[in-house]
């Protein structure tokens, strides 16, 4: 699934109604109707949900629940883990299911439901099976429960509005326009959509101007601000804004959240705080990215008619799917094996990791790259540190290299490099600690191995501190940075990191010639090409001492085995999130995971 700009958008837009000659009217109208019928979804969920409340209460699942296929038929229980976007759920086996199709199917991380829309037995079934269908989308048996406001700025987003309004109308459900800024100053299709909802009848009211009580309904669609906006929210928008998140009301956002930026994710203030977010054509990036991901709440991306094949001519940044593992990364998800294989049909890793004081570091990087799959570990490790170790994992080669004191020195580069000579891939950093010399020790190993290369931990901050880019090196190289080392390579604050993790992590592989791992929530994996993945698997139980060392030992591991770079960083960011969701649902509490049990489930 491609992810875009707020400026690729645009030109999307611009292309499809120029080149193709497609009517803007007509893009609007299809945002209009995927809008409404997004809103149906979530009032059929509501009330399904009220009344399964006993059910659900007596299931004990936080957050799971059931899911339908695309028959309508439901079974399978859905992983509260597992994420959602353009319904597909991740189901913690590597698989893809679920999928969103408002036609009929809902799915969702909790509860789904079927409409088939078919004529009652005795309206139009005969004993041949002929059968009339209506249109299940926008059909809602309680829809006479429902009043919904639709808030509508003056740009293509509250056209968007403007045309959702009319096809809830017409499902049935009680509909009130509110305007933020007068009806007239309304212009182009957005002026014909608010002409076309006044020829129908749909009440409206202009803020600030007439009574207004959003508490008053069942639930606010917000097409207040598109991608179009910049900046903080003001005057009546703002006011909109705070007034309908205060109002302890669902609500629906048109393509993003009202004062979300539709790039980084930054959220001003305010910033609309969605249920569910309607996303028109393409992804945006802002709703991948924190706080923002936050603020939309379950985010389903809807077609209006522009091609998906106009994103593939130049979009460089993907939801990290199963099929974008498959078709664009070319990753056998099955990782199958030969009859015939061995040992050393499946790779050796060779780690340099580990000192006195930090030697489970080294412990986790390895069992993680044997469980990842690769025949053979070797962890060179200083000397001192063998007796603590030995035996720990039976499975592991040790290498004992001359260090001082249970540490690294400078003089162990020589034996790492002979080590690497015949080993398929180096991982060098958890637990390494920061010695004398160990800028020149780094250098060594990156300029003289010519074996693909994962650095991770302390070999990060000693990269930071080098000012490496004089240092040549003609083999792949991946950095798996947490937020705060890559504030340090990149020479700013991690609230700068943090404000556009994509962007950041696109210019810093394109700059330095790098596969970058940006870890956090939604990892970012850029490539030197300029491409860039961004995954959703996961759990934020995660966030634990050690997961870091468990990624490192299983990109290492997938290396070794083969896969290119930017494959093994990819597919190893997405087994990693994989097996934390498994992990975090065989504990009583996911606060309760730790590292070691993120390897076990992989």
């Amino acid at each position: 699934m491609d992810v875009v700009t707020a400026e690729e958008m645009r030109a999307f837009d611009r292309d499809t109604i120029e080149r193709l000659g497609i009517p803007a009217i007509a893009l609007m109208e299809n945002a209009g109707r995927a809008i409404a019928e997004e809103v149906i979804a979530f009032c059929r969920r509501r009330a399904s949900e009220a009344g399964m409340a006993g059910v659900a209460g007596v299931a004990g699942t936080a957050g799971g629940g059931v899911w339908s296929n695309e028959a309508g038929v439901l079974g399978g229980e859905v992983p509260g883990a597992g994420a959602i976007v353009d319904g597909v759920r991740s189901d913690g086996f590597g698989m893809a299911g679920g999928v969103v199709r408002s036609s009929g199917t809902v799915a969702t991380g909790s509860v789904a439901h079927a409409s088939s829309g078919r004529v009652a037995p005795g309206f139009g079934a005969d004993a041949a099976g002929f059968s009339v269908s209506g249109d299940a989308a926008l059909t809602f048996a309680g829809a006479g429960g429902e009043h919904w406001l639709v808030l509508a700025g003056k740009g293509n987003n509250g056209g968007d509005g403007l045309a959702a309004a009319r096809h809830l109308r017409e499902a049935g459900i009680a509909v009130t326009l509110v305007y933020a800024a007068a009806p007239e100053s309304l212009a182009g299709e957005a002026a014909l959509q608010r002409d076309a909802a006044a020829a129908m009848g749909i009440p409206a009211v202009v803020y600030g101007r007439d009574a207004l009580d959003l508490a008053a309904c069942s639930g606010i669609v917000d097409a207040l601000l598109g991608t179009g906006s910049a900046g903080a929210p003001r005057g009546a928008y703002a006011e909109l804004i705070a007034a309908a998140n205060a109002s302890g009301r669902a609500i629906v956002s048109a393509d993003i959240p009202s004062g979300l930026d539709a790039d980084t994710g930054e959220t001003h203030e305010p910033c609309i705080h969605a249920s569910v977010t309607v996303c028109l054509a393409f992804l945006k990036r802002g709703l991948l990215q924190y706080p923002g991901a936050e603020a939309a709440g379950r985010v389903v991306v809807r077609s209006i008619g522009i091609p998906a094949a106009l994103a593939r001519e130049g979009v460089k940044v993907s939801l990290l799917t199963p099929e974008v593992l498959t078709a664009r990364l070319k990753v056998d998800l099955a990782r199958r094996r030969s009859p015939e294989g061995h040992k050393g049909t499946y790779g050796h890793v060779l780690l340099a990791a580990g000192s006195l004081r930090m030697s489970g570091a080294g412990l986790l990087s390895a069992r993680a790259a044997l469980r990842a799959g690769c025949g053979l570990v070797t962890w060179a490790l200083p000397e001192k540190l063998l007796p603590y170790v030995i035996g720990s994992v039976p499975e592991l080669m040790l290498a004992p290299v001359t260090g001082g004191d249970g540490e690294w020195n400078a003089g162990t580069a020589a034996e790492v490099l002979r080590l690497s000579t015949s080993r398929d891939c180096v991982a060098i950093g958890p637990g390494l600690g920061r010695f004398e010399g160990d800028t020149e020790w780094l250098r060594r190993l990156w300029e003289e191995s010519d074996r693909a290369m994962v650095i991770d931990a302390d070999a990060l901050n000693i990269l930071a501190d080098a000012g490496y880019r004089s240092w040549s090196r003609r083999h792949p190289v991946i950095l798996t940075p947490h937020p705060g080392e890559m504030a340090r390579l990149a020479g700013i604050s991690t609230a700068e990191v943090q404000r556009d993790r994509i962007g950041l992590a696109l210019s810093y592989a394109v700059q330095h010639g790098v596969i970058l791992v940006l870890k956090g929530a939604h990892t970012v994996i850029a490539t030197p090409e300029g491409q860039a993945y961004i995954n959703i698997t996961g759990h934020p139980g995660m966030g634990t001492g050690g997961a870091g060392d468990v990624l490192t030992g299983i990109i290492s591991g997938l290396l070794a085995q083969g896969l290119e770079a930017d494959q093994a960083a990819a597919f190893g960011v997405y087994l990693h999130g994989l097996a934390g969701e498994r992990a975090a649902r065989k504990r009583d509490h996911p606060s309760a995971l730790i590292a070691g049990d993120i390897i076990e489930a992989l």
